[in-house]
């Protein structure tokens, strides 16, 4: 088993801005070589639509309802909390 390092401070940082997703459920991947974090609030999600903002980030959509985003460059986003 290979020991994973968890911060706990910084997980009760973000834990007021979980509690704001559109979804009591959320399930995140990130791709470090692509610098992508996905994140989906469906389980499983089939996007039929998909718009880019100004900011790189995807908004994936299912039958009109937002079902996960991606966000392109991650780690280069600034802390905003």
């Amino acid at each position: 088993m290979v020991p994973i390092n968890v911060n706990i401070q910084e997980i009760l940082h973000i834990t007021p801005q979980l509690l704001k997703m559109p979804s009591k459920h959320v399930w995140y991947s990130y791709d470090e070589d692509a610098d992508v974090l996905y994140l989906n609030f469906k389980k499983p999600s089939r996007a039929d639509d998909s718009e880019i903002t100004d900011d790189n980030v995807i908004i994936r959509y299912e039958k009109g309802e937002v079902v996960g985003i991606t966000i392109l460059n991650a780690s280069q986003r600034s802390n905003l909390f």
